[in-house]
């Protein structure tokens, strides 16, 4: 995988929610994303903890709304300003070690046990409204940064 170091959209941001983005390219290159019971289609997000770097919330965050844990250190698809509730993201390439399957669903242990149902979204297909708006604007912004990575 290249490891090219991407601009942020807002170099002096703090970053305040990390962003796990797990890829796989099978007829065209999805995302994992996953339908909240309560909220509709989301990517994983979650805040970052005080004293925590943002790749580690990446990883903490994945593995706690998802069940993936990932071996190595994320690559870093820099920050965004998302525009919503002050929300500046930072975005991280996360490579699972095993071949994750089609769909399933993960209760979380946090926020009375929900259950998040997982699918893959191709990458470069508009979203829906379906989608929050965020979540819509995120995926273009993830699309354009991975795109450039060649």
């Amino acid at each position: 995988m290249t490891r090219l170091p991407l601009a942020n959209n807002d170099a002096s941001a703090s970053p305040v929610k990390a962003c796990p983005v797990v890829l796989r390219h099978k007829s065209e290159l999805q995302i994992l994303a996953f339908e909240h019971p309560l909220a509709g289609l989301q990517l994983i997000k979650g805040s970052i903890e005080p004293g925590e770097l943002p790749a580690e919330a990446a990883l903490r965050e994945l593995w706690e709304e998802s069940g993936i844990q990932v071996p190595e250190w994320p690559v870093d698809l820099g920050t965004w300003v998302s525009g919503y509730q002050e929300q500046v993201w930072s975005m991280h390439l996360c490579e699972s070690a095993y071949e994750l399957p089609e769909g399933w669903v993960h209760r979380t242990t946090d926020g009375g046990g929900l259950e998040f149902r997982f699918f893959w979204y191709p990458l470069g297909r508009a979203a829906s409204s379906q989608w929050h708006w965020v979540f819509r604007e995120a995926l273009k912004v993830i699309h354009d940064r991975v795109r450039r990575m060649g």
